[in-house]
C-alpha cells in the first residue's frame, strides 16, 4: 500500500514538473468556462438564486484568470476581460438585489415588531420591482448577440488555443512571478490602516475596495492551491473569511444608504437600527487583530517567502492516486 502511494506521488510530481504555463492556463480557462456557461439555462429559469451566484462568480474567476495568464495566451477581443466585466455587471445587478432582499426577509424581518415590519415590507416590495427590471435586462443580455459571441469565442479558443512564447516554460518556475504582483497590491492597500472605530464614511469605501482586492487575491490563489503546502491553503481560508466579514460590513453600509433614501424617518425604526448596528459589530469583531497582523513586517515577509518557494512540491500534500488530482493530465 505504501509503495503504491509512493509511486502515485512520484507520478504526480513528474507531471507537475513537466507541466508548462500554457497547459496549466488551458486547464484553468477550460474549467472556468465550463462552470460559467453551464449555469445559463438555470439562471434564465429563475427558480433558484444559486445558479446566478455561481455564474457571476465564474465570470469573475475567468476574468481573473485572463489577467493572471495574459502573458501566456492570445485571447480574441470577443472573449476579453472587458466583455467578462460587462457580463459580471449585468449578473451582479440581479444578484445584489437577491442578497438585499434575502437579508431583509430572513435576517432583519424576524427581529422586528409589527410596527417596524410595515415599512420594511414596502422596502422589500420596491426592491422586488427593481429586481424584475434587472432580470429583464439580464435576460436580454444572456440571449443577445454579444453573449453568443463571447460563448463562441471561448469554444473556438479551446478547440484551437493560441499561446505566446512564454507559455512553453514550466509552471513551477513561474509561480512566484504569477502570484507576487497581486500579493503586493493586497499588502500595499490603505485599508489596513483603517481601524474599526474609523470604518464608516470614506473609510468604509476604502474597506469595500480592500474586500474586492481580497476577492481577486483569493480567486488567483485558488487556481494554484494544489501546487503549494498547507500554509498556503490556510492563508486562502483566512482571505476568504476576511472577504466575507468585510462583505457583511459593506452590506450594512448599503442598507443604511438604502434606508436613508427610501424611509422618511430612520429614527422611527429603533429595532432595525439596533439590528444593523449589531451586524456591523459582529462583522468587524476581529478586524483590528487581523489588520495589525498584516502590518507586521514578519508576517508580510512570511507571505512573500511562502509564494517564493522554488520547489513547492517538497511540501505538497500529494493524493493517493494521481488521477484524482485536478491537475492530472489527460
Amino acid at each position: 500500500m505504501k509503495k503504491a502511494k509512493k509511486e502515485s506521488a512520484s507520478t504526480l510530481e513528474k507531471k507537475l514538473e513537466n507541466l508548462t504555463l500554457g497547459e496549466y492556463t488551458y486547464q484553468v480557462i477550460q474549467e472556468q468556462t465550463d462552470h460559467l456557461f453551464k449555469q445559463e439555462d438555470l439562471v434564465l429559469q429563475d427558480t433558484d438564486p444559486e445558479p446566478l451566484h455561481q455564474m457571476r462568480v465564474a465570470s469573475r474567476r475567468l476574468r481573473t484568470a485572463l489577467q493572471i495568464f495574459a502573458p501566456a495566451v492570445e485571447i480574441p477581443k470577443a472573449s476579453s476581460a472587458k466583455q467578462l466585466r460587462d457580463l459580471a455587471r449585468v449578473l451582479g445587478e440581479v444578484r445584489d438585489l437577491d442578497v438585499q432582499i434575502a437579508s431583509l426577509q430572513d435576517y432583519y424581518w424576524p427581529q422586528l415588531g409589527k410596527s417596524e415590519q410595515k415599512p420594511l415590507k414596502k422596502l422589500i416590495a420596491t426592491l422586488q420591482q427593481q429586481r424584475m427590471k434587472a432580470f429583464s435586462k439580464m435576460k436580454s443580455a444572456l440571449t443577445g448577440d454579444r453573449y453568443a459571441e463571447l460563448k463562441q469565442a471561448y469554444q473556438d479558443w479551446l478547440k484551437q488555443p493560441q499561446y505566446q512564447a512564454i507559455a512553453t516554460l514550466p509552471i513551477m518556475t513561474l509561480l512566484p512571478d504569477l502570484l507576487t504582483p497581486l500579493l503586493s497590491q493586497l499588502l500595499l492597500h490603505p485599508g489596513w490602516l483603517v481601524s474599526t472605530e474609523a470604518a464608516n464614511g470614506a473609510n468604509g469605501v476604502i474597506l469595500h475596495d480592500l474586500r474586492k482586492v481580497c476577492k481577486h487575491v483569493r480567486y488567483e490563489a485558488e487556481f494554484f492551491t494544489e501546487l503549494y503546502n498547507k500554509d498556503f491553503q490556510k492563508w486562502i481560508k483566512q482571505i476568504k473569511a476576511l472577504q466575507d466579514s468585510l462583505g457583511e460590513f459593506q452590506d450594512t453600509q448599503v442598507l443604511w444608504e438604502l434606508l436613508s433614501k427610501r424611509v422618511s424617518r430612520i429614527d422611527s425604526l429603533p429595532e432595525l437600527q439596533a439590528a444593523i448596528q449589531q451586524k456591523q459589530t459582529d462583522a468587524m469583531s476581529g478586524w483590528d487583530t487581523i489588520r495589525q497582523e498584516y502590518l507586521q513586517p514578519e508576517f508580510r515577509y512570511h507571505l512573500h517567502q511562502m509564494l517564493s518557494q522554488s520547489t513547492p512540491l517538497q511540501s505538497l500534500p500529494l493524493q493517493n492516486d494521481a488521477t484524482n488530482s485536478s491537475l492530472a493530465l489527460n
